[in-house]
């Protein structure tokens, strides 16, 4: 069993590799060397498991996709009263973008390219699948108990989530000047919470 391992332990290695290489330089500023030498392995092995510059960089998309999906199972979601259960997604969702520079880096790449790339990860839907499966049940588990007022798509309900949890990651650096906000761990807890909150008043709301 050695082998196998060792071999899941390399290529969880260059993935890591690849996500920071990748968000810190982008596409084309991107070394396949640096890659292997923060990996700890020889280039010829990096390709060996994932091929050229343009594979490893749909890994690490797909990695990056793979992991924040991974962490969210830990809030089990479906088994939460649907107000503590969106609040909670709402808050580990800013933090994971927060604690992950690399997330939100991945994606402005990616936007930048057009989003070419993403349309080579086979599964890219699917790994989005249990989630929008989980919102759902929330959704309707607010509107059966008469918590929430209104039906929503789970899709554009994430979208809001990951709007409203992004923007403030991914600008913090100009806000920061041109707001003169803190922009502390303090201050991203305190707007994941009034995100959360905007988000239940418009679901709870009653339709017009």
């Amino acid at each position: 069993m050695a082998r196998p391992r060792n071999a899941e332990q390399s290529r969880d290695r260059i993935l890591q590799a690849a996500l920071n290489e990748f968000s810190e330089f982008g596409y084309a500023g991107a070394r396949i060397d640096r890659i292997a030498k923060n990996a700890g392995i020889s280039k010829p092995m990096l390709y060996a498991y994932f091929g050229d510059k343009d594979a490893v960089y749909i890994a690490a998309l797909r990695e990056a996709y793979v992991q924040i999906r991974e962490n969210e199972t830990k809030l089990d979601l479906e088994h939460r009263d649907p107000v503590d259960a969106l609040r909670d997604l709402v808050f580990f969702t800013i933090r994971h973008f927060r604690e992950n520079p690399w997330f939100t880096s991945m994606l402005n790449t990616e936007n930048l390219l057009g989003g070419h790339s993403i349309r080579e990860i086979g599964d890219a839907k699917e790994l989005q699948s249990p989630l929008l499966n989980k919102l759902g049940g929330i959704l309707r588990k607010g509107v059966e108990s008469g918590v929430f007022k209104r039906e929503m798509n789970p899709a554009d309900l994430y979208i809001l989530i990951a709007s409203l949890c992004y923007f403030p990651v991914s600008n913090q650096h100009t806000l920061r000047v041109v707001f003169s906000r803190p922009l502390d761990d303090e201050w991203f807890d305190d707007l994941g919470k009034r995100a959360a909150d905007l988000l239940l008043v418009y679901l709870k709301s009653t339709p017009e």
